[in-house]
């Protein structure tokens, strides 16, 4: 759901990850026509790297 989220309103993948003011930044390049698909790249990559702390953290939490 975030993935398609992060496609098509990039900025408030930020804000559901808890990253507000890369969410704001993200507006205002993702407002510009030319600026979407650089604001979706790091929206897509922004959760990847989340989506793999958390993973570490269920991984160093079980120990």
């Amino acid at each position: 759901m975030r993935l398609l989220l992060a496609i098509l309103l990039p900025f408030s993948v930020f804000f559901t990850i808890g990253r507000p003011i890369a969410g704001i930044v993200c507006l205002i390049l993702q407002i510009t026509l030319v600026g979407w698909l650089p604001a979706a790249i790091w929206a897509v990559y922004a959760l990847s790297q989340y989506n793999t702390d958390k993973k570490i953290e269920r991984a160093l939490g079980h120990r």
